[in-house]
């Protein structure tokens, strides 16, 4: 178990704060220093726990098996008009990532990058009906020998920043990470209308552990 590069910059910031607010609390005598260290470690555990990075490798890789992209619960199995790339109707599934989940991205899928396209939006809550479309968000598309498989990053209400690792004309594997959402948020995935699920709702899923679908 190791910590995401991602939050290399926030747990930084949270030390600095942290000395200084410790330096001042020793001036409230035994009760401000006990508070402090209570409070610190508190929050500290917090953070640890939603930048860790666990190593995941997939038990047994076949690009006919779709794996979780994400850690989460899953909120959304449908039939769903895609507007932004495919155009046309899709299996969709979601994936809903606390604050207390792994927020690593993962690609379920091996291909190239066909489309990969950020969107400044709102920040309704993740669950919302329109924050597939109206949330900031990112939309990769990869292409495989089974077709193309698109993934959406979604930011919720506490998300603040969305980070995707891939670029058009990228070669990626099966399981790799593809990016990282700070803060409760979503992962839309859209597969072939015959592609064969294997959750169900409000099931728990972890990344690159559980397979989600299979292409038919």
């Amino acid at each position: 178990m190791g910590l995401h590069k991602e939050g290399t910059a926030t747990i930084l910031i949270f030390s600095i704060v942290a000395l200084v607010v410790g330096y001042f609390s020793r001036y409230g005598g035994n009760i401000g220093w006990t508070a402090f260290l209570v409070i610190f470690g508190i929050l500290l555990i917090l953070i640890l726990q939603f930048f860790r990075n666990p190593k995941r490798n997939i038990p047994a890789k076949d690009e006919n098996k779709i794996y979780a992209p994400a850690d989460g619960k899953v909120v959304v199995i449908e039939k769903a008009t895609e507007s932004e790339y495919f155009k046309d109707e899709r299996l969709q599934i979601s994936i809903f990532m606390s604050p207390i989940n792994v927020h690593v991205n993962r690609c379920a899928t091996s291909g190239e990058v066909m489309y990969a396209k950020y969107h400044a939006g709102k920040y309704l809550v993740a669950w919302h009906p329109k924050s597939s479309t109206e949330n900031e968000r990112t939309t990769t598309v990869l292409q495989n020998e089974h077709g193309p498989v698109l993934y959406r990053q979604i930011a919720g209400a506490l998300a603040r920043r969305i980070v995707n690792y891939l670029k058009k004309g990228d070669q990626v594997q099966q399981g790799q990470e593809m990016g990282f959402i700070k803060f409760g948020s979503r992962m839309d995935i859209f597969l072939p209308l015959d592609a064969k699920v294997h959750v169900e709702m409000n099931q728990m899923v972890k990344g690159n552990l559980d397979v989600i679908a299979s292409f038919k």
